[in-house]
C-alpha cells in the first residue's frame, strides 16, 4: 500500500511533553465502526462486562542511554539488546564518528565497536555477563527517552517513563498505551469481574525510526522479544472460547499475539523474536478491542490502527481528535479501537 495514503495534518501542539495527571483521568475516544464516543480512561470500565480480559505488556525500560567519546568525539550510544553473549546491538550517535575496533570509553569503562550494520546500529563487544552490564547500565545509564521530550519534562523519567506492570527490564522505550492504568482503574477493572493478563514484549528501536520508501512493502521492522506464557495462552483462548472480549492494551501486545496465533485463532505459548509489520492488507485473529495511543502521520502505528478497524474509519476518528484537540503521542490520550471486521482499505 502506497505510505501517503496513512498521511494527515497533525499540529505540533497537539503533541503532548507530559502526561495527564492522575494517569487515569487521560481522555479517550472509543471508535466503534463509525461511531465515535468522547470518553475518560477512568470510565474503562464501563464498556466491558466480566470476564473480559485485558492483555499489558509487562516490559520495563532499560536506562540504556551513555554518553562518552571516541577518538575524543562525543557520542551517545543507546543499548538495545545482547544478541550473543558478550555481543550487545547499540544505535549510536553520530554512527559515522566509528570504526570497527574503535574504543568507546565512559567513565571509567572501555568497551570496543565490534561490528557496523545497515541502518546505522553498532554492535559493541562487553567485557562482562549481560547480568553485570544491566547492572552497570541501571547506574550508570540515562533513560532512553523520545527524542521530542525534554527531561525537564519528567520529574524522576526512571519511574515516570514506566508503566505500572513494569517488571522485566530489555525495553528501550516504554509501551505508553499502558501509562493510563492506575493501581485504582486496575482494581475497578477487577472489582467487576475483569481480569487483566500480562506478556512481555520488550519495545525496540523501531519506536524511534520513521518509515521510509512510497510503499508500505518495502518496510522492514526491527525483530523484538517477546514471550507469552502458557497461563496466559490458556486464559486468552479459554475466554475466546466462553464469547468473551479480548483488549490488548497497546500495540505491542497485538504484536506479540499476532506473531503466536495459529490458522485457527489460538494463542500459542511461545518465547522468541518477531519483526512483525501489520497493515490493513492482513487479518487481525486474535483480540476484540485495542487501546493504544494516538499515532504520529505515516507511522507503522498509525498503519496498525488501520489495520485494526479501516483506513476510512481511523482517519475520520483522527479528524474528530484533532478537531477536539485529543492529546497525541506517547504521553498524550487514549484511543479505544473495536476491530472491524468488515475492514476498508481504500479511502
Amino acid at each position: 500500500m502506497k505510505v501517503d495514503i496513512f498521511d494527515f495534518n497533525l499540529p505540533n501542539n497537539l503533541i503532548a511533553e507530559k502526561s495527564a495527571s492522575p494517569r487515569d483521568s487521560s481522555r479517550m475516544l472509543l471508535v466503534s465502526g463509525s461511531s465515535l464516543s468522547d470518553k475518560c480512561i477512568g470510565n474503562l470500565s464501563d464498556v466491558f462486562s466480566a470476564g473480559d480480559l485485558f492483555v499489558i505488556n509487562n516490559t520495563r525500560v532499560l536506562s540504556s542511554r551513555l554518553r562518552g567519546k571516541v577518538n575524543n568525539y562525543s557520542v551517545e550510544v543507546t543499548f538495545l539488546n545482547e544478541v550473543k553473549k558478550g555481543i550487545w546491538r547499540s544505535l549510536v550517535k553520530p554512527a559515522k564518528r566509528l570504526s570497527i575496533g574503535d574504543s568507546f570509553f565512559f567513565n571509567d569503562y572501555k568497551i570496543k565497536v565490534f561490528k557496523k550494520e545497515i541502518r546505522g546500529e553498532v554492535l559493541f563487544e562487553v567485557n562482562m555477563d549481560k547480568t553485570k552490564f544491566i547492572e552497570l547500565l541501571l547506574k550508570k545509564g540515562e533513560m532512553p527517552l523520545p527524542p521530542y521530550l525534554k527531561n525537564n519534562k519528567m520529574k524522576n523519567p526512571f519511574e515516570d517513563y514506566q508503566t505500572i506492570f513494569a517488571k522485566k527490564y530489555g525495553a528501550v522505550a516504554c509501551p505508553t498505551a499502558g501509562l493510563h492504568f492506575t493501581p485504582d482503574l486496575i482494581n475497578i477493572l477487577k472489582d467487576k469481574g475483569i481480569n487483566v493478563l500480562e506478556i512481555t514484549l520488550h519495545v525496540g528501536s523501531g519506536t524511534f525510526l520513521p518509515l521510509k520508501g512510497k510503499d508500505t512493502k518495502s518496510h522492514r521492522m526491527h525483530e523484538e522479544f517477546f514471550e507469552i506464557s502458557k497461563k496466559t495462552a490458556s486464559a486468552i483462548n479459554y475466554a475466546k472460547k466462553s464469547g468473551r472480549k479480548i483488549i490488548a492494551v497497546g500495540t505491542t501486545v497485538l504484536r506479540a499475539l499476532e506473531s503466536s496465533v495459529d490458522v485457527n485463532g489460538d494463542i500459542k505459548s511461545k518465547k522468541g523474536f518477531t519483526n512483525i509489520f501489520i497493515t490493513p492488507e492482513e487479518k487481525i485473529l486474535t483480540t476484540d478491542y485495542l487501546l493504544t495511543n494516538f499515532h504520529l502521520p505515516k507511522s507503522t502505528l498509525f498503519i496498525l490502527v488501520c489495520a485494526y478497524a479501516g483506513v476510512r474509519i481511523m482517519h475520520n476518528a483522527y479528524v474528530h481528535a484533532i478537531r477536539n484537540k485529543y492529546r497525541f503521542y506517547s504521553l498524550g490520550d487514549a484511543c479505544l479501537i473495536k476491530k472491524n471486521i468488515a475492514n476498508d482499505t481504500i479511502i
